[in-house]
């Protein structure tokens, strides 16, 4: 299975940090990875990790301005995309078919080519504007999956929830996370108290 992961400058990137070290895990999955400048920076602002460290995650990485790479034409198979974090601009873009950099380039090949594009937004309160993109990315065959805490998995951790709502993300593709707990119905949940 091969999967692009791009990273957008919305606060957030340990969604997309998080997903490519799972995904790391996961025998026969190829992953090709695209940050934005702002994603870099929120890299370095919100996380302990480098960027480099976060580039050797993945199988392939891309500079967002290369709109001659492999993942910038339907002819090269993937699997899908997964944005994560959506930074709200990258979300407008591919609203528009915006394709002036890789990441929306790539986005928009997954949706010409009726593949899965997931966009985890990561935006709050939202106004009109918002809410009208992302119904117009749903209308395009997007799906957007805002990183929602399930309180349910009585988190102990942020990285409890992380881990839980990049587990959700990782489902649409059909991967299994192995520490992913799942609703059991009431009477478990009651045991968990």
């Amino acid at each position: 299975m091969r999967i692009i992961v791009g990273i957008a400058g919305a606060s957030g990137v340990i969604y997309g940090i998080r997903l490519l070290e799972y995904l790391k895990t996961m025998p026969d999955i190829e992953t090709h990875l695209v940050l934005t400048k702002t994603a870099k920076l929120n890299i370095s602002v919100e996380t302990d990790w480098s960027i480099t460290a976060v580039e050797n995650l993945a199988d392939r990485v891309y500079r967002n301005t290369d709109l001659g790479a492999t993942i910038a034409s339907g002819s090269y198979q993937t699997d899908g995309m997964i944005v994560a974090a959506c930074a709200m601009k990258t979300l407008s873009a591919i609203a528009h078919s915006y394709a002036d950099d890789l990441i929306v380039r790539a986005a928009d090949v997954v949706l010409k080519e009726r593949r899965k594009l997931v966009l985890m937004p990561r935006e709050t309160p939202l106004h009109t504007g918002h809410c009208d993109l992302l119904s117009k990315v749903c209308d395009l065959g997007a799906i957007v999956a805002p990183p929602m805490p399930a309180m349910y998995i009585r988190p102990q951790s942020v990285d409890d929830l992380v881990d839980h709502s990049v587990g959700r993300i990782l489902d649409l593709f059909g991967l299994e996370t192995p520490d992913m707990h799942r609703w059991a119905g009431l009477a478990d949940a009651r045991n968990r108290l």
